[in-house]
C-alpha cells in the first residue's frame, strides 16, 4: 500500500473550526469566572470546582487523542470536537444566564439535547458512515445510557447530596435518564439518516483507512 492511501486528510471546515475555537475559549473563560466567583456564574453549591476540571478534560480529550494516535494519518475531527465541547459550553451558559433556575423545562432539554450530542459525537469518533442502523443506535444507547447514568452519579456527588432539591432526586433522576436516553436514540437515528443520504462523510477521517483495510482483508486480493 502507497504512502497516500495510509493518510486521510480532508480540508479544514473553517466554520466548524472556528466555532469549535470560540467555545473553547467562552467555555474556559466562564469557568474561570466561576471557579473564582462561583455566584458571578450562577454556579454557587452546583460544582463549580468538579466542573472546572472535568469540562476541560471533556473538552481537549480529542485534540489530546489526535495529537498521541491519529495526526500522522487523519485530518482533525472537527465537528466531533465542537460537538463534545458545545455539551460543556452549554451546561455554562446556562448557568451563567440562570436558565435552569428560570425556566421550567430547561434542565430537561439539556438532558435530552447534550446526551444526544455527546452521543453523536462518539458515534461519529468510532462507528463508519456504513454502520448500519440497528449498529449505530446500540452504540448510542450504550453510551447514551452510561453517560446519563455517569452524570447524574456526578451531580449528586458535587453538589445535590447537600442540596434541599435531594428530596426530589429520585423522581428528577429518572426522568432525566429517559430524556437522555431519548436523545441518544434520536442522535443515532439522525446521523444515520445523514449519512444515508450523503452526509458526514468526512466527518471521521480517522476510521477511512481501517474501513478500506477491513473492506480489502474481507473481499481478498483481486486476481
Amino acid at each position: 500500500m502507497s504512502e497516500s492511501l495510509a493518510v486521510t486528510r480532508h480540508e479544514t471546515p473553517g466554520l466548524v473550526r472556528g466555532l469549535d475555537v470560540l467555545a473553547k475559549a467562552a467555555l474556559l473563560l466562564m469557568l474561570v469566572v466561576a471557579f473564582v466567583d462561583p455566584e458571578l456564574g450562577n454556579m454557587k453549591d452546583k460544582g463549580a470546582g468538579a466542573r472546572a476540571v472535568a469540562y476541560p478534560l471533556l473538552a481537549f480529550t480529542v485534540p489530546v487523542i489526535w495529537s498521541v494516535w491519529w495526526k500522522e494519518r487523519a485530518s482533525f475531527p472537527w465537528l466531533a470536537d465542537l460537538m463534545i465541547t458545545i455539551t460543556c459550553f452549554s451546561d455554562i451558559l446556562g448557568n451563567r444566564m440562570d436558565l435552569y433556575d428560570t425556566v421550567v423545562w430547561f434542565d430537561d432539554w439539556m438532558h435530552f439535547f447534550n446526551t444526544g450530542v455527546i452521543t453523536g459525537a462518539v458515534i461519529l469518533l468510532t462507528m463508519h458512515r456504513s454502520s448500519t442502523l440497528l449498529a449505530t443506535i446500540e452504540r448510542a444507547l450504550a453510551v447514551g445510557v452510561t453517560g446519563a447514568l455517569v452524570w447524574e452519579l456526578a451531580e449528586y456527588a458535587a453538589f445535590l447530596s447537600k442540596s434541599w432539591e435531594r428530596q426530589a432526586a429520585y423522581t428528577d433522576t429518572l426522568g432525566d435518564l429517559a430524556l437522555g436516553s431519548v436523545g441518544a436514540v434520536v442522535a443515532a437515528v439522525l446521523i444515520h439518516s445523514l449519512w444515508q443520504h450523503g452526509h458526514l462523510r468526512e466527518a471521521a477521517p480517522q476510521l477511512e483507512n481501517q474501513f478500506i483495510g477491513t473492506k480489502k482483508m474481507a473481499t481478498g486480493p483481486v486476481e
